[in-house]
């Protein structure tokens, strides 16, 4: 059987489009809107709250896959800056400051703007500790306790139970870099020679020895930080320190923290990538207040952050509604139903 030249011609211009179709279908552009946003899923509730309020909204609003990257902090913010992730959702930028500033310099992230910025974190007591409770039947203990150097003084009442010729004071989690800024400054300070410092395996180690203490209305001494349900729920005590010096932190360590800087990063790449969701990322702001409110009704509900961010964007509609277009908002508000 012979074929025309004409029918030749069509079969080719029909073959020819064919391969132009599927160039343009599997081309960057749809591969890329394919490619799943990876947030940075460190350890700690409030940061995993705001991975799941930013990834339902942008799953169900604005039809992207997303996954969150367990981790610790310096291997994931290594990691943002490769590209390996996206979303950093909770900086802590000054505990980490090296490796932003890195990042920066590169050109490989991109700082969106605060999450909140009424953040705190320092050293604590329980307030009884010093003015004691009289609903509790709690007389003061320590009642010229106002500054970390006034520690040695008192170090009899924070016994350390395995160790009872120093006291014990409470770090914060393996693996961050407050933990380590912790110890300098607990050298700096000298607490070291009527001291103890102890590491606690996790966040929930930590909360849980500030809280088992504060039922008991035993003392207690520590790391912790807002936002978060404990120093919601429980009237804590931050210890007086030097105001921080970035000269006196370099040479000495011996100074407090700064103020906290609790940005939102993105990798470059996700500004070409996903427009529209760094759009949305970059109107994305709360306060520490409220995040108190979520991880409380967490705490005392006993649920998990995935029911965190849903009750979020149940009762917290008109802050959200101000980060998205109006037709977003409503695939979101349908989704929750």
């Amino acid at each position: 059987m012979t074929i025309s030249r004409s029918l030749l011609c069509r079969i080719f211009l029909i073959a020819l489009a064919a391969v132009f179709c599927f160039s343009a279908l599997s081309g960057p552009g749809l591969a890329e809107s394919r490619t799943p946003i990876r947030f940075n899923d460190r350890s700690w509730d409030s940061i995993q709250v705001h991975n799941r309020i930013a990834g339902f909204i942008l799953e169900h609003g604005y039809d992207y896959e997303v996954n969150y990257q367990p981790g610790e902090t310096v291997p994931l913010l290594t990691g943002l800056i490769r590209g390996d992730t996206d979303v950093d959702m909770e900086s802590w930028t000054q505990n980490s400051q090296e490796i932003f500033d890195k990042g920066l310099k590169e050109g490989a992230i991109v700082n969106l703007g605060p999450n909140f910025s009424d953040a705190g974190e320092g050293w604590f007591v329980p307030t009884y500790v010093i003015k004691g409770d009289e609903a509790r039947n709690i007389k003061p203990m320590a009642p010229d306790l106002k500054s970390v150097y006034d520690l040695p003084k008192y170090w009899e009442l924070f016994k350390d139970p395995e160790d009872p010729s120093k006291g014990l004071f409470v770090n914060s989690v393996p693996g961050w870099t407050v933990t380590r800024d912790n110890e300098l400054r607990f050298k700096a300070y000298g607490l070291n020679k009527t001291f103890n410092i102890l590491t606690p395996g996790s966040d929930a180690a930590l909360a849980g020895s500030m809280v088992a203490a504060y039922k008991k209305g035993k003392p207690w001494v520590g790391y912790y930080w807002a936002p978060t349900w404990v120093l919601g729920q429980l009237d804590m005590t931050a210890l007086e320190q030097p105001e921080y010096s970035k000269e006196v932190w370099e040479i000495t360590h011996e100074c407090g923290f700064t103020t906290p800087i609790v940005d939102i990063y993105v990798n470059a790449s996700l500004l070409k990538r996903a427009p529209d969701a760094v759009e949305m990322l970059k109107k994305y702001e709360t306060t520490a207040e409220l995040n108190n409110k979520v991880l409380a009704y967490m705490q005392e509900n006993k649920v998990g952050t995935d029911q965190g961010a849903i009750y979020f964007l149940e009762n917290y509609e008109d802050l959200w509604t101000r980060w998205v277009p109006d037709d977003v908002a409503q695939k979101v508000k349908a989704a929750l139903q």
